[in-house]
């Protein structure tokens, strides 16, 4: 029997059980749509952190202040005041590989405009901030060098500010007032979108940070220091020289740890794609799953097409069907099923993740590489579950088959 009457009998025989066969497909079809839409999700969240990353500026170093101990008793990270504006400075001066250099302050307050108010974050920095950010201006002007070392009142905002307290409108030239003090707003921010922690980065107001340390945190140290390398092959060298020269500027012995943490910008995104990575490996587990419980249904219903059909496995080997003929037969239908499965499963995925993606607002990207996966792994499910079926059909003894009722 050639392949293409084999072909034909075998949709016969599920067109018979169109039903049935619907179902038994049903498993796979679930099994499938759920890998599609999990590692579309997946992916979708990676590229959004790769996005977010980049948002970070390009070839960003971070150092953050070390901790205290109290009693053996890590208190964490930032937990003492360990780094100075000067430290940034020595590091923006000192080290050839270095471009840019911003001490940051921070703190939360309350914003007001006439009758409007609004509590948001203000963030204290220096003029390269933006640079370092690779973060682009809507209006007006960034504060200068000058504006840093005269510790000027005046501040640059973002979207969120220029919504909330100006209902869109350019808000350039106005004054605000944080804690009674006025700041006048030379510049907007262009729009950013989220950060890789799930906050708002337009919800934000930059002063210079001579202007923070005086008039609004109260504080007297850097909470942190951006630094911008000048090009990606030279950030392990730049990540060592800032640890020497720290820790040579904060006088620490040579047994003793450093009171600083230097993150890199890849880093950053390995920390934050870490649990996405956890979540997408367990929900894909719990699809593929799925998609072996659909396997099963495909093996239990072809033992029983196998038992329902004996008379007629009879009849054909009597006529003189080959044992590879039965075997084939049988093998394709399980076959055919799992494709059908995994067919209707990538439109179903297709379909689930664009809901997601518009009624949710998740970050939802379906590779051509997940929906090949997921068929040649149905395709696999059901020439794996449909062996046992096939060969126990083509293993029947015609003289008996012939006699089953």
């Amino acid at each position: 029997m050639n392949f293409l009457m084999l072909l034909l009998v075998c949709f016969r025989a599920l067109r018979r059980n169109a039903m049935r066969s619907l179902l038994t497909a049903l498993g796979v079809v679930i099994g499938v749509a759920a890998v599609i839409t999990t590692l579309g999700i997946g992916h979708g969240a990676r590229s959004q952190i790769e996005e977010q990353v980049n948002r970070l500026g390009q070839n960003v170093i971070l150092v953050f202040p070390g901790s205290q101990s109290l009693g053996g008793v890590s208190a964490g990270g930032g937990t003492v005041n360990t780094l100075t504006v000067e430290d940034a400075l020595a590091i923006r001066d000192e080290i050839p590989e270095i471009t840019a250099a911003s001490p940051e302050v921070r703190s939360q307050r309350q914003v007001a405009y006439g009758n409007r108010n609004w509590f948001t974050r203000i963030y204290g920095q220096s003029a390269d901030y933006l640079h370092i950010r690779q973060w682009p201006m809507e209006a007006g002007r960034m504060f200068s060098e000058e504006d840093v070392a005269r510790a000027t009142k005046v501040a640059v905002v973002g979207q969120t500010l220029v919504e909330e307290l100006f209902e869109g409108a350019n808000p350039v030239g106005e004054t605000i007032r944080v804690q009674g003090m006025p700041l006048e707003i030379i510049g907007v921010l262009d729009r950013k979108g989220m950060s890789l922690m799930g906050s708002v980065q337009d919800d934000i107001v930059l002063i210079p940070y001579s202007t923070a340390f005086r008039y609004v945190s109260g504080r007297t140290h850097a909470m942190v220091i951006n630094i911008q390398v000048l090009s990606d092959e030279y950030m392990d060298i730049a990540r060592a020289k800032i640890s020497d020269l720290l820790r040579e500027r904060h006088r620490l012995r040579p047994e003793q740890p450093d009171d600083f943490t230097i993150q890199t910008q890849e880093e950053v995104a390995r920390t934050a794609t870490e649990t996405s990575r956890t979540m997408t490996i367990l929900l894909g587990s719990i699809a593929g799953i799925s998609l072996f419980v659909g396997g099963i249904g495909i093996m239990n219903i072809m033992l029983v097409s196998v038992t329902e059909r004996t008379r007629e496995i009879g009849i054909r080997v009597a006529v003189g069907a080959r044992t590879r003929d039965i075997l084939g037969q049988f093998l394709l239908e399980a076959l055919l099923l799992s494709c059908l499965g995994g067919l209707l499963g990538i439109l179903l995925g297709f379909g689930v993740s664009t809901l997601i993606a518009h009624h949710a607002g998740w970050a939802v990207s379906v590779s051509v590489g997940a929906v090949f996966s997921s068929f040649v792994f149905s395709a696999a499910v059901g020439i794996f579950f449909g062996y046992y079926p096939a060969r126990k059909a083509a293993r029947l003894n015609p003289i008996e088959a012939l006699r089953y009722e």
